[in-house]
């Protein structure tokens, strides 16, 4: 099991999935190598500022499940498949200034096994002094023959003073 600690990513460019109405960790945890599946949760706003967060309370609601749309990569392309509004059909992980971790294994994640993850991440993130966001990307899908479980986290890295 490969782990990749805790980076900042520069997303330059959206991904765009299909909305599902919903997944278990059941589905997650039965991945088969051509799924790539999203999952984004709000997170406890209080929970989410704290370096030691509890992870009972840590997660807020499910704002959208997705699974990824094959060979498109802009919103006008959306358009054109599903029509003029998009808004209930396709979701996207968004451009911009991420922390991001993921771990590499013979198999996906469990629920826990991420969220304990999300709170290393949180901890490395305010300890490295990054202003966070408070929505959580779970990404699952299959890469150079092992499944990955992706974590993206919108940052901002705080403005230091002399």
């Amino acid at each position: 099991m490969e782990i990749t600690h805790l980076m900042k990513l520069e997303l330059r460019t959206p991904l765009f999935y299909t909305k599902m109405d919903y997944i278990n960790d059941d589905t997650c945890l039965n991945l088969t190598k051509y799924d790539d599946i999203i999952i984004c949760c709000e997170l406890n706003p209080e929970q989410s500022k704290k370096i030691e967060p509890d992870q009972g309370q840590f997660l807020g609601s499910i704002l959208f499940y997705g699974r990824k749309i094959e060979n498109s990569t802009t919103k006008e392309e959306e358009e054109l498949i599903y029509g003029a509004s998009t808004e209930n059909q396709v979701a996207a992980l968004p451009q911009g200034s991420y922390l991001f971790a993921q771990q590499r294994s013979a198999q996906a994640l469990s629920r826990d096994e991420w969220l304990d993850m999300a709170i290393e991440q949180q901890k490395d993130g305010l300890w490295e002094r990054n202003k966070l966001g408070n929505l959580l990307y779970v990404r699952y899908l299959y890469e150079d023959g092992e499944f990955v479980t992706q974590l993206f986290r919108q940052a901002e890295t705080a403005a230091t003073t002399n």
